[in-house]
């Protein structure tokens, strides 16, 4: 067989199953899909004439790497490269996290993601505006919600500005964000490719799990410092399948609200379950009326639907904000009323 530096990963992963016995490595098939198992298989099958020497260098790199994931998942990739120089030299320790990252395709502060939300303020509240988006970017909506919303209210809307506009950042702007974190969380990460970073789609996730008032007034301070972008991010934060959320007497108000033919429109291209949920909240009369006229309706054009079901969000929105209604959001137990 050929030496261990021209092996791929499924003939090491083979030489290491073979090590390790039938009854181990039958376990471990276990956890395999039926591909994964034909492929390592067939590895197994054609791993011949392998020597002592090569089966013990294949063993000493996956227990250098299964306690490099482990120190990783201790304390981030920093502290794993730390513990794995001391133990390996600097060279071997770098092979090892650039195989087990380029694996686990680690994203940027991936130790940050490991913190407390208040934590993660505490680090950041007095960066630059556009380093705390950047890195809240990064995290999960949640933590990035909590976060934004313990921001001084004259930052909440600059930071989420910055996230929504927000495109591709260099690893070199990354690395360097990171470095000077490190000093009060110990981490590094480098990614090789330019990375997606932020977006309306990111910001709108981190929106949709701050509270009604985080909101409201980063999005008022939005629409006077950039109208456009304000009201691409409320098309985007809840949309007419949303309605699935609301409870049976807010539906009720909304469809009291609403014009008949947004309604009908609007539920032309609805899921079925939207569909069922407006029905049970109709009257027979109202339903059966619907029913039939969607029966006999002919082509419309999807910009007519997609307009309608905008006017129906608008009106969820109006009587969001009159207090009429409340649509629940982030993890909390909020619950319509």
């Amino acid at each position: 067989m050929a030496g261990k530096s021209t092996f791929t990963g499924k003939q090491k992963a083979a030489v290491l199953l073979i090590a390790m016995g039938t009854e181990v490595s039958a376990n471990v098939f276990k956890h395999m899909t039926e591909q994964e198992i034909e492929e390592m298989t067939l590895a197994i099958s054609n791993a011949r004439n392998v020597n002592t020497d090569l089966t013990k260098q294949v063993i000493e790199e996956f227990y250098q790497t299964a306690l490099a994931q482990e120190y990783i998942s201790q304390g981030g990739i920093g502290y794993a490269k730390q513990i794995l120089e001391k133990a390996l030299g600097a060279q071997q320790a770098n092979d090892v996290i650039q195989k087990l990252t380029s694996t686990l395709q680690v994203r940027p502060f991936d130790f940050m993601r490991k913190s407390d939300p208040q934590q993660i303020l505490n680090f950041l509240q007095n960066e630059h505006p556009q380093t705390i988006a950047l890195v809240l970017s990064y995290l999960t909506p949640e933590q990035a919600a909590a976060v934004l919303s313990s921001l001084p209210i004259e930052s909440q809307a600059d930071v989420a500005r910055r996230i929504a506009q927000m495109d591709r950042t260099s690893p070199e702007i990354i690395s360097q964000v990171e470095r000077i974190l490190e000093k009060k969380i110990s981490s590094s990460s480098v990614n090789q490719d330019y990375t997606q970073t932020g977006g309306i789609g990111s910001i709108v996730n981190v929106l949709n799990g701050v509270d009604r008032t985080t909101e409201k007034n980063i999005l008022d301070q939005l629409e006077e410092a950039d109208p456009d972008l304000a009201e691409e991010i409320k098309k985007r934060m809840f949309v007419f399948e949303d309605i699935i959320i609301l409870d049976d007497r807010a539906i009720q108000r909304v469809i009291r609200e609403s014009e008949n033919e947004d309604l009908l429109l609007a539920m032309r291209t609805a899921s079925d379950e939207v569909k069922d949920l407006l029905f049970r909240n109709m009257s027979e009369r109202m339903a059966a009326s619907f029913k039939e006229e969607m029966e006999y309706m002919g082509p419309v054009r999807l910009h007519d639907v997609e307009e309608a079901q905008t006017r129906v969000v608008n009106t969820i929105r109006k009587l969001e904000d009159a207090g009429e209604i409340v649509i629940a959001r982030g993890q909390g137990d909020d619950v319509i009323v």
